[in-house]
This record gives structure tokens, C-alpha cells and sequence, in this order.
């Protein structure tokens, strides 16, 4: 028994009560919670996996037929199905990970209450969970390329870091959503009126290049899904650079996810009292 680490738990003042270092010494039980987020969504479901390629496929229809069709909405000059898709690729994994982990403190209230680990290990882990439906949405937007003949290139890797700015996008949101929601329960009747009027706030049925250049495309950006949205359709499509939109999306969401980091460790410790 000597041979055991002991752990003491105490309040920390400062930079040094992020504790973030935690996050890997507990990475076992983000991969259990992750695992068991993923297996719940599709435990006893008609379509199983399915619902991950029904979504998108069928926003993408819809879109192109009252924004492509009727509304006939430039589409950069790429075919409107593509054009859409790709940015309900990326739409789809945030709203997902922000519904998600931003409910994600009440539902694991029985966690909450019975045992101590870093309590920013479940939003992480929901946030997470939602890798597996973009995964194979993604697959789907290879077969639309391929029959559109868009060929892939090199750019493509830029995949990578614009879908991590968007899970820590959805992560740095939900950090202050979840630890609302904790004190005022009506917070999570919010979310489903926040992400839809965020996604219209979004170019995910037109073109960022919509926006006029200058102060409005600044201010534009102060949605950091416009820098995502606009760098997927770069990276896989060719589309128009998201310029000044990715630094400013790039910036509000480090903001964001510094200020959500305190204050979600500033609650913490009025989860197990509140949930």
C-alpha cells in the first residue's frame, strides 16, 4: 500500500488551477466515457449508424433544392450539392458536439455526486464522441467528389486543424453552457434555438463570399464557424480562401476557450451541490 501515490484535493489560486495536465493522467476514462457516448447514441436505434450519412444527406437536399433550385444562390461555381455539403460536414460535427456536451454535466449528475476526476473530462469526452459521425459523413463527401469528379489534392490536409478549430469551437462554448446549465436548467431549452440561429449566422447554405470585404467581413468572422465553413470548402473543394475570416475565428475561439477554461474551473466546485 505504501508503494500508491496519494492524492490530495485542495483549491489552487491562479494559472495552475486549470490543472489541464489532469486531462492526461485521466486519459482511460475519457476513452471509456467517449466509448460509452458513442454506444448510448446507437444503442437501441431502427437505423443505427445510419442516422450519421441520413442527416447530412438529407440537409443537403434540402438545401440545394430551396437554395440551389429555387432561391439559385451562387455556389462559387461549384455544384450546389457539393457546395453544401461541405459545409454540413463541419456544421454537423459542431451542433453535434455542442448539443452534446453543453447537456453533458446533468446527465452524468450520478457521476457527479459519487466520485471525484477532473470535471472537465466530461464535455471533452462528449465533444469527442461526435468524431465518429463526421468520420463517416466524411466518407460520403469522398463519393460526392468522386462523381462530381473533384479530384482531391494536398490542400485536403488542412482538413485536420480546421476540424479540431471546430471541436474546440464546440468545447470552448459548451464549457460555459454546461456549467450554466448546472445552475439554470432552462440553459439546455436554449441550445436548440442557439445552434439554429447560428448556423443562418453561418455560410453554410451560402457563400461567405457574400460578405463585402473590409469592417463587415472582420465582424463577420466573429463567428468562428465562418472561418471553418469557408476553410472547408477551400481545403476540399478549391473554393475561395477564408482569409481574414480564419484568424479572426481563430482568435474569438482561443477567447472564448481561455475565459470558458476559468470559469467552468471557477463552478466546478458547485457541480455536486447543484446537479
Amino acid at each position: 500500500m505504501s508503494d500508491l501515490p496519494m492524492i490530495q484535493i485542495r483549491p489552487t489560486k491562479g494559472w495552475a488551477a486549470l490543472n489541464l495536465r489532469d486531462l492526461w493522467f485521466y486519459r482511460e476514462l475519457i476513452y471509456f466515457l467517449t466509448w460509452r457516448d458513442i454506444k448510448v447514441r446507437y444503442k437501441q436505434a431502427v437505423l443505427g449508424i445510419a442516422w450519421a450519412i441520413l442527416q447530412p444527406i438529407l440537409t443537403m437536399v434540402i438545401f440545394s433544392f430551396i437554395f440551389g433550385t429555387l432561391a439559385k444562390l451562387p455556389s462559387d461555381g461549384i455544384p450546389y450539392p457539393l457546395f453544401s455539403y461541405a459545409a454540413v460536414l463541419p456544421w454537423q460535427l459542431f451542433s453535434s458536439a455542442l448539443h452534446r456536451s453543453s447537456v453533458s454535466l446533468v446527465g452524468n449528475a450520478n457521476l457527479l455526486t459519487k466520485v471525484y476526476f477532473p470535471r472537465l473530462i466530461i464535455p471533452f469526452s462528449a465533444v469527442m464522441a461526435s468524431l465518429v459521425d463526421f468520420g463517416i459523413a466524411f466518407l460520403v463527401m469522398i463519393g460526392l467528389m468522386i462523381y462530381y469528379q473533384v479530384w482531391p489534392t494536398l490542400m485536403m490536409l488542412w482538413i485536420i486543424p480546421l476540424t479540431l478549430l471546430a471541436l474546440l469551437t464546440a468545447l470552448a462554448v459548451s464549457l460555459w453552457l454546461s456549467a450554466l446549465n448546472v445552475q439554470y436548467r432552462d440553459v439546455q431549452h436554449m441550445i436548440p434555438f442557439l445552434t439554429q440561429f447560428w448556423m443562418y449566422a453561418s455560410p453554410v447554405a451560402y457563400s461567405a463570399e457574400l460578405i463585402p470585404t473590409g469592417t463587415w467581413r472582420i465582424i463577420y468572422g466573429l463567428n468562428p464557424m465562418a472561418g471553418v465553413i469557408q476553410g472547408f470548402r477551400w481545403a476540399m473543394l478549391g473554393a475561395q480562401p477564408p482569409d481574414i475570416l480564419l484568424v479572426v475565428s481563430i482568435a474569438i475561439v482561443l477567447l472564448l476557450l481561455v475565459s470558458g477554461l476559468f470559469y467552468f474551473r471557477r463552478m466546478e466546485k458547485t457541480f455536486a451541490d447543484r446537479v
